[in-house]
């Protein structure tokens, strides 16, 4: 790998392969008892640091998790601790940080943050998500549908609502891995193009395909997985009124879950806002697969330090 995790496209295939079933193995000793790797305490005496602009549950806690449960330690600085860009540069926090820790995991509201985080660290850079991407969060995802179906190659995924930094890191994964994407979302809120197209030239030599809809059965019909995300984040509270209508015909309900495969999964990254974008009876029902998800970004990203730190 490269030292840094910054985008899903920094991930060859045989990588993201790799990764996931290191992520499969961790999982299996860890829900065994803490046994094997985790045993061994790879990560005592080593340090990472959450530098998080945003506020979150999954990504905090599993990181810290994870580190705890390898011999590490997370240490949390959120924006009141640092105020990066104002008490202190963003270049300035990078050097310090590099003199103390074995790594940051950086949760941005600018994906140029962790690029820049990145180019004066020397020390591995994750990014926990930035407004351009949320790479930890597509990899747990494609975990849970390997668990699912045991297999990624030739799967196919629906994605409703916002093109947002989760849809872009689903499309360039899916890409890299042969999972088929399909995304409906209203046409002022497609994914950018230039993501588009990369994940479409990554899904050509997969096998799969990468494309966008404005019609959410079309998009849905035959699909093996249905996801979506809210469809305001955080930061866009201003526009909640707005988006609402825009998006009401892409929400997940009975009738769009009819269309997709007999034996499909419904997946959401999470926090939902339940009657939004998804019905209650969804994702609280059988086809749910949403808490699987999350446990996953632990597994996943216990990984992703293990390799980064090459261990």
């Amino acid at each position: 790998m490269q030292q840094h995790f910054l985008s899903v496209a920094d991930l060859t295939r045989a990588e993201a392969e790799a990764l996931l079933e290191r992520a499969a193995s961790l999982k299996a000793e860890w829900r065994a008892g803490g046994t094997g790797l985790h045993a061994q305490w790879p990560l005592r005496g080593k340090t990472l640091a959450l530098v998080f602009e945003k506020p979150s549950l999954r990504t905090r806690v599993a990181f810290e998790a994870g580190m705890t449960q390898l011999g590490g330690n997370g240490s949390y600085l959120s924006a009141n601790d640092i105020d990066m860009g104002g008490r202190e540069s963003v270049p300035d926090v990078a050097r310090n940080l590099s003199r103390w820790v074995q790594a940051i995991a950086a949760r941005v509201f600018k994906h140029g943050t962790v690029e820049t985080l990145a180019r004066h660290a020397n020390i591995p850079i994750i990014n926990a998500l930035s407004d351009r991407e949320h790479p930890c969060q597509a990899l747990a995802d494609c975990l849970t549908l390997r668990e699912q179906f045991g297999h990624l190659q030739g799967l196919r995924l629906a994605y409703m609502g916002d093109g947002n930094n989760v849809c872009h890191s689903l499309m360039l994964l899916g890409g890299i891995l042969g999972v088929s994407v399909s995304v409906a979302c209203p046409p002022d809120y497609r994914p950018d193009a230039e993501i588009l197209a990369h994940a479409q030239h990554l899904a050509a030599a997969s096998g799969a395909t990468i494309q966008v809809t404005a019609n959410p059965i079309e998009a849905a019909r035959g699909a093996n997985a249905i996801y979506t995300d809210v469809w305001t984040s955080m930061g866009q509270e201003h526009e909640a009124a707005r988006r609402r209508p825009v998006f009401q015909p892409y929400q997940v309900n009975a009738a769009l879950m009819a269309q997709a495969d007999a034996n499909v999964r419904f997946m959401h990254c999470l926090p939902v806002h339940r009657e939004e974008e998804v019905t209650t009876e969804i994702i609280d029902g059988p086809q749910s697969v949403v808490f699987d998800q999350a446990e996953n970004r632990l597994h996943v990203q216990k990984a992703l330090i293990l390799t980064l730190l090459g261990l």
